[in-house]
């Protein structure tokens, strides 16, 4: 047997790896449901794609000219190239991004996703206009020109949607919604004309239909950017879990053209568990998706809803101490701002002295709090706050009438409660964490600042809360530091 054969021989050794590969993936993802185990999780999920990429270098298509039937190993360096890089970029961006910047991230690594399945579907379309020239090869087939197309349109919007939620999670351009009148007809407009040109495209897909291909990409960059400006900040961790879904249908895509069943896969596990957990946000907020989608939230000013009014009662650090020292029971509810401060470290510590003096000390997550999914849990998991003291809005809020101290960190509309006074609120409806009806709140905040939502807040105006002023660290820090004297 000469190496050609062997190579060839290779197919159903490479598949049934696959086939290794996509369990992995689903045992890795069940995993990263749990904190205790998501670590783990993750490292699988990762060797599950080691192996994919490294028995897909083996592939018949990659090793043996289709037309001369001699192997090939040319192209091997633009592989190592693009791996080096690749790696060297991803070991840069671990260690050098903090916490705070961890949304943008995401969110570039939902585009970049969405651009690696567009440029591969525009190659395999440019391979098969080379082959039909110079080979005299048959042109795409129906189902092969479709699924390019659609590989296009949906790694063309989140490409260019990813990168519009980077620059507003990064404040880098407004984070508040961006609208005009008619705006939803033209995103309609745009996606019939897609939907068309692939039409098009698919029943055409020759020299002449090049045209057609370019108009479908541009389309698909100008509707990414339309539909995410008309998304305020206050639902971003809904667009970045459904822009993760997005790069996963692309991938799934990307794999129908390239017949590749582990992208396939993949693909459509990102894709499925994107969606999912879109629905597990949209349900958190109480809104619909469309809602999301279309209604422009976030477009109105810091005013939204009726105006405040109200003494705001400032705290001292010393004073605090001396209610948390009394209290038989406190809850954090951390946001953004812990993030922004990286107090989380401190925190733990203060539960720590908090449960040595006797109190019961809970950690309340919001389901969007921060500015992704996931974003306290990951925060406290990497100060090792215990898994058993997170609790859930749902399990919080039935007890918190009778939890002495509550300390908002950095949160802002998650605890809003115009969420549920105030009917013309944009937040009207939204279900939160009701610190207000705790025995105490105490507000950690810079200022009287709005949170990412634009909208005032009634919570800082409450006759049980309290405003700790300052740097959420160095204010925590100084409360340790009442417990340690």
């Amino acid at each position: 047997m000469n190496s050609v054969q062997f190579i060839q021989n290779l197919e159903l050794p490479i598949n049934l790896v696959y086939i290794v590969a996509a369990l992995l993936f689903v045992f890795g993802l069940k995993m990263l449901s749990s904190a205790t185990t998501a670590r783990k999780g993750n490292m699988i999920s990762a060797l599950g794609m080691a192996l994919a990429v490294v028995v897909t270098l083996f592939d018949k298509d990659i090793l043996i000219n289709a037309h001369t039937g001699e192997l090939i190993f040319s192209g091997y360096k633009w592989i190592a190239l693009g791996a080096i890089i690749g790696g060297l970029i991803g070991l840069i961006a671990a260690k050098t991004v903090k916490m705070t910047a961890m949304p943008e991230m995401v969110g570039l690594f939902n585009g970049s996703g969405g651009l690696a399945s567009l440029l591969l579907a525009w190659a395999e379309f440019q391979r098969s206009l080379y082959n039909t020239e110079v080979f005299q090869a048959a042109p795409l087939g129906g189902f092969e020109a479709s699924v390019i197309a659609i590989a296009v349109l949906i790694g063309g919007v989140t490409f260019s949607g990813s990168v519009i939620a980077w620059g507003k999670l990064s404040e880098t351009m407004p984070s508040q919604a961006i609208v005009f009148p008619g705006q939803n007809i033209v995103n309609a407009i745009l996606l019939i004309a897609a939907v068309v040109g692939g039409v098009m495209f698919a029943m055409n897909p020759v020299a002449g239909a090049y045209g057609i291909f370019i108009a479908i990409v541009i389309i698909s960059l100008i509707l990414g950017i339309l539909a995410v400006i008309s998304i305020g900040g206050g639902d971003m961790p809904v667009v970045i879990s459904l822009l993760n879904s997005y790069s996963g249908l692309a991938a799934c895509a990307a794999g129908f053209v390239i017949l590749n069943n582990v992208l396939i896969v993949a693909g459509a596990l990102v894709g499925a568990s994107g969606l999912i957990l879109t629905n597990i946000m949209c349900k958190a907020m109480n809104r619909s998706l469309a809602n999301v989608l279309f209604s422009g939230f976030g477009a109105t000013t810091a005013g939204a809803g009726k105006q405040v009014e109200g003494e705001v009662k400032p705290i001292s650090p010393e004073d605090t101490y001396l209610l948390l020292e009394a209290a038989s029971s406190v809850a954090f509810v951390p946001g953004y701002g812990l993030a922004v401060a990286q107090a989380q470290h401190v925190v733990r510590e203060l539960g720590d002295l908090l449960e040595k003096n006797g109190a019961e000390v809970y950690y309340a997550i919001h389901p969007v709090a921060g500015r992704m999914p996931g974003h306290m849990n990951v925060l406290l998991a990497e100060a090792n706050v215990p898994y058993e003291q997170l609790v859930e809005m749902d399990d919080i809020n039935p007890k918190i009438e009778n939890i002495d101290v509550c300390m908002v960190i950095g949160a802002n509309d998650v605890v809003n409660p115009a969420a549920r006074e105030d009917e013309t609120s944009p937040l009207w409806g939204m279900p939160i964490i009701d610190v207000d009806k705790a025995r105490t709140t105490i507000v950690l905040k810079r200022s009287m600042r709005t949170g990412f939502a634009g909208v005032q807040n009634p919570l800082f105006f409450k006759p049980n809360t309290r405003m700790l002023f300052g740097d959420a660290k160095e204010s925590i820090s100084a409360l340790v530091a009442e417990f340690k004297d």
